[in-house]
């Protein structure tokens, strides 16, 4: 665990670096015209405000106990900064590139000082011109990383808890009557170690149940390293009751497995703790099993797998054949897991007559763009599906964009998700 932080903090400062040199070239430029004292006195806050974050990092990687709201105060501030300063650093290569051709151009034209020397936007004869391009490119960099800068301090600050309620009507073909009307309610990815705020987190568990569903589902990640992150959040989490019950799944994040090493034995006993928050709360929390829900003498299949990831080295605990096994004929079949690309990879040829899976784990990426003629999140070139409703056929997969957060302490476009389904 300790090399793993070293190697963390290594990137990050080489992170930091680079984008600052990069983005101090861009300073630089802007200020020339300023007296030398001003120079001096930017130059000092620029690189100061470097020094501090490089600090800052060493605090929340080596510092296990900072507090929550530290924590998210400080690595929400540095996404924002520095991926505003990336986008300064793309128009900046681009400003790069641009004089590079300029530079192989002019070698060709055998013309060395104009190779080096920034070209005008309009010939130079030209009284006009009063801005080259590199200073039109800089600038107007400098300008678009206010963009980043703006969006994502508002998603800190007003999204984080920003909780929207979904309504879908669910269409299944062969539902029984008894169940027409049925409202499921899902929520996703908790993510409890970075909340901060109580009473927004407890105005999320209020709208959860004025929604006064009959079923809720849980689909997965109720921690983000290990089970004592959900004590504090216990007696608010509990309050969340259905008349037909509180169901739950495990989440790549619920394993321990990006705190403790593999062969560490206190990773045994955060699990068993995990599941007893579970009961504890009141949430029947489904291992590779089935269940059915009865209504008025009818009844539906429930199944709850483990994670199961087609993506990178996240847990495959899922078995679709254990939790299926055995499973009594009915006319309709309702799947949790965690993972969306385990519906492409194994749901869709290894059980067939699962009408709906119902998944989470994406966050909606927690940064995109979601109106009614355009949707996006870079999430979505990783996953196939990440947001929303999806079908293959006779069988769907519902993705949630997540109840919480992990990394960005906020979510910028992408909103935090409570949604509700009628069976129709």
């Amino acid at each position: 665990m300790h090399a793993f932080r070293i190697t963390t903090a290594s990137i990050i400062i080489l992170i930091i670096i680079t984008l600052d040199l990069y983005v101090w070239q861009a300073v630089r430029f802007s200020t020339k015209k300023l007296s030398s004292k001003w120079q001096k006195i930017i130059k000092y806050i620029y690189w100061g405000i470097t020094v501090l974050y490089i600090i800052l990092a060493a605090i929340v990687i080596f510092n296990a106990k900072l507090d929550i709201q530290y924590r998210n105060a400080i690595f929400g501030s540095f996404m924002t900064i520095y991926f505003s300063k990336l986008v300064i650093c793309i128009f900046l290569l681009i400003d790069d590139i641009r004089r590079l051709f300029a530079f192989i151009i002019g070698l060709f034209k055998n013309k060395k000082k104009q190779a080096i020397v920034d070209l005008p936007v309009v010939p130079a004869t030209d009284p006009s011109n009063k801005i080259s391009r590199s200073k039109f490119i800089t600038s107007t960099g400098l300008i678009a990383g206010i963009a980043p800068l703006i969006l994502m301090t508002r998603g800190i600050a007003k999204n984080a808890y920003n909780y929207q309620v979904i309504s879908v009507p669910l269409k299944l073909k062969n539902l029984p009557s008894s169940f027409k009307g049925v409202k499921i309610l899902q929520l996703s990815d908790i993510h409890s170690g970075s909340w901060a705020n109580r009473d927004a987190v407890k105005a999320g568990v209020d709208l959860i149940n004025a929604q006064k569903a009959d079923i809720i589902f849980f689909t997965g990640d109720l921690v983000n390293f290990k089970t004592d992150e959900a004590y504090q959040w216990m007696d608010i989490l509990s309050q969340i009751k259905a008349p037909m019950g509180v169901f739950s799944i495990l989440g790549n994040h619920d394993y321990g497995d990006y705190y403790y090493a593999p062969d560490d034995p206190q990773k045994e006993q955060n699990m068993l703790d995990l599941y007893k928050v579970h009961k504890d709360m009141g949430w029947h929390l489904m291992r590779n099993e089935h269940l059915t829900l009865d209504r008025a003498g009818q009844r539906i299949g429930l199944i709850g797998v483990e994670n199961w990831g087609d993506k990178g080295r996240f847990p495959k605990k899922g078995d679709l054949k254990i939790a299926t096994q055995n499973i009594p004929d009915v006319p309709v079949k309702l799947l949790l897991s965690h993972d969306p690309s385990h519906w492409e990879a194994k749901v869709k040829h290894e059980t067939p007559d699962v009408d709906i899976m119902f998944a989470g784990h994406t966050h909606g990426g927690q940064f995109g763009i979601e109106t009614s003629w355009l949707k996006y999140s870079p999430v979505q070139h990783i996953y196939k599906q990440w947001a929303g409703m999806y079908d293959d056929g006779k069988q769907k997969i519902y993705v949630n964009r997540g109840f919480g957060f992990i990394g960005f302490p906020g979510r910028v476009g992408i909103l935090p998700e409570i949604t509700v389904f009628e069976l129709v």
